[in-house]
Order: structure tokens, then C-alpha cells, then sequence
């Protein structure tokens, strides 16, 4: 694994390559997601201008004012669409808020799907047309990257290559741009995120604007994950944990606060929580439980669990 501390993937392996090439990959991705729960993942397919425009206009729309940005927070929807404000949310064993805003990018149901019907509609910043447009733009290269990544954890899992495909068809999944602010004072206790495990099947994750991202490794230390240039951070969340009955490891992770000297600095930052439909079931795979592994969850919903997380984290009531 050299001296970083998550492997890399080439996900053009699976996507382009032979049977021999598939499987390599499927293995690696496997052992990735079984032993650390975090990979970085090459050739991912998203466009670098799409990235690159989508950050310069989460620059723009997070630099507005505080009330024009506050216009677009939806009071009931617990943040899961526009914009969220400074200290909103916290980890969920935690009383302080994180140092970040946030801002939210649905499912845009195009086929007709009745799921169409739970979703809120997305918010458009009038300011800047760009950013919410681009958004959807990113959203969707996102589902397309996650979909093949999920297809290579099925077959890894013997479920079929399928297995994901209609879970996560106009899934509940959300694009965040999130901006932790210059910090001006001695900050309460908090840093930018403390840490936590993410909700979802799986995180994507676009190189952030600066350094700070770290995960709990198995001996209880906590490691820098700095990705190459181009490289996305794909890591496993608590539903795909729970569907395989802890086999597949939802790591801890958090973003420490800079040195003093760069507290001047923003950071941004730009992960796709990837979601299925809200009537997944989540009760673990049969071949997820061992005498080794007893099973470990009562069965649930994606939807059910998703309620039971947000209340958890402060952003629903």
C-alpha cells in the first residue's frame, strides 16, 4: 500500500477493462472497503472542468451576504435541500456544532418515478445561476461514478452485478457544498467536522480546497488522507456497514482545524452522499452473518434510517 494511507483504484479497471481487469478490481475495492473503509479511486470519469466550475461557483454563492444566503434556508427540511447556516449541525455525539455552511442538492426525478413525490424540489440560487446548475450537472456524473463503484461491491459481495441498480435508481442521494469559514477566534471546543461516520451506502468525495480530512485507523490513531491530484475519496457509509453486518467498515473520519497560521484560509469541500430509495431494506445479508459476526442490527429501512440519523445530528427535530 506504500506510504499512503488509503490504496487507490483505477475505476476505468472496471468499467473498460476485461473479465481478468474487472476482477482485479472488485478484489482491491473489496479489500479496501473490508480492512480500512476509505480508497481513492483514478479515472473516475468526472469531468475536472465540471469540478473546477462547480468550486468556483460554491466560492461565489458561500461569499455572498449572510442574508442573501439565509434566503435560500428552508425552515422543516432539516437541511436537505439550499442552504444550511454557520453552527446548524453537529456529530451525533456531540453538543457543538461543526465551523461549516452548507448548501444541498436533491434527486431531480426525470422519468416519471412516483418517488418523484417525497423529494423537495431543489433551490436555485438567483445570484448565481451557475452554482445550482452545475450542481446538477455534478449530481448526476456522481450517480454514474457511484452506480459502477456499487456494481463492483456486489459482485465483491456475490449479490449479482445488479444488485444496487433499482435501490438506488432516483435514490435519495445528496451533492453538498460545504464551506468552513476563516476562523478569527479561538473556536469553543469544536473543529470544522468533528468526527463521525457518514449515513449513506457510500461518500464521493472531490479533492478539497485545502488539507484537515482525517480517519481513525484501527490502532485508534488518526491519519492524514491526502489525495493526488484528479483522485476522488470514496468511503463506506453506516448503510452499507449495516446491510453487511459490519463486514464492509464505516470508518471514522473528521476535519481537524489548520495550524494558526492558516486559520485565515477557507476550506471547501465537495462530497455526494449516495443514497438509495428510501424503501431499501437494510437487514443484513445472510452471508454478512457468522458465528464469527452475529448479526448485529434489527431490520430497517433506508428511509426510517435516514429519519433516525438526522435527529440525531441536530439537523431534524
Amino acid at each position: 500500500m506504500s506510504n499512503r494511507t488509503i490504496p487507490v483504484v483505477d475505476l476505468s479497471q472496471f468499467v473498460n477493462g476485461d473479465a481478468e481487469a474487472r476482477s482485479q478490481f472488485v478484489q482491491q475495492i473489496g479489500r479496501a472497503f473490508h480492512e480500512i473503509g476509505f480508497v481513492g479511486v483514478k479515472n473516475h470519469g468526472i469531468s475536472k472542468d465540471l469540478i473546477d466550475g462547480f468550486y468556483a461557483a460554491s466560492k461565489r454563492f458561500f461569499g455572498l451576504p449572510v442574508d442573501i444566503k439565509r434566503a435560500y434556508e428552508v425552515p422543516g427540511l432539516a437541511g436537505q435541500r439550499g442552504y444550511t447556516s454557520f453552527g446548524k449541525e453537529h456529530a451525533k455525539q456531540s453538543t457543538v456544532a461543526d465551523l461549516k455552511e452548507f448548501f444541498q442538492i436533491g434527486q431531480t426525478v426525470v422519468d416519471g418515478d412516483l418517488i418523484g413525490k417525497e423529494y423537495p424540489v431543489n433551490v436555485m440560487v438567483s445570484e448565481e445561476a451557475e452554482f445550482t446548475q452545475l450542481g446538477d450537472q455534478l449530481y448526476k456524473a456522481f450517480e454514474t461514478a457511484g452506480a459502477e463503484l456499487l456494481r463492483a461491491i456486489a459482485i465483491y459481495l456475490e449479490l449479482g452485478e445488479d444488485y444496487f441498480d433499482q435501490k438506488i435508481h432516483n435514490g435519495n442521494s445528496i451533492l453538498r457544498a460545504i464551506h468552513y469559514p476563516p476562523i478569527t477566534s479561538e473556536p469553543d471546543s469544536a473543529i470544522r467536522a468533528e468526527q463521525h461516520e457518514d449515513i449513506n451506502l457510500i461518500t464521493l468525495l472531490v479533492g478539497a480546497s485545502a488539507g484537515g480530512l482525517q480517519l481513525l485507523n484501527m490502532e485508534d490513531e488518526w491519519m492524514p488522507i491526502m489525495p493526488e491530484e484528479n483522485e476522488i475519496v470514496i468511503n463506506v457509509g453506516d448503510m452499507l456497514q449495516r446491510l453487511t453486518n459490519n463486514y464492509l467498515k464505516s470508518t471514522t473520519h473528521r476535519v481537524v482545524n489548520p495550524p494558526r497560521e492558516e486559520w485565515h484560509l477557507p476550506r471547501l469541500s465537495i462530497p455526494f452522499f449516495l443514497h438509495p430509495r428510501s424503501t431499501m431494506d437494510l437487514t443484513c445479508l445472510d452471508q454478512c452473518v457468522t458465528e464469527e459476526r452475529p448479526l448485529n442490527y434489527a431490520p430497517i429501512t433506508a428511509g426510517e434510517y435516514l429519519d433516525e440519523r438526522l435527529r440525531e445530528i441536530g439537523l431534524k427535530k
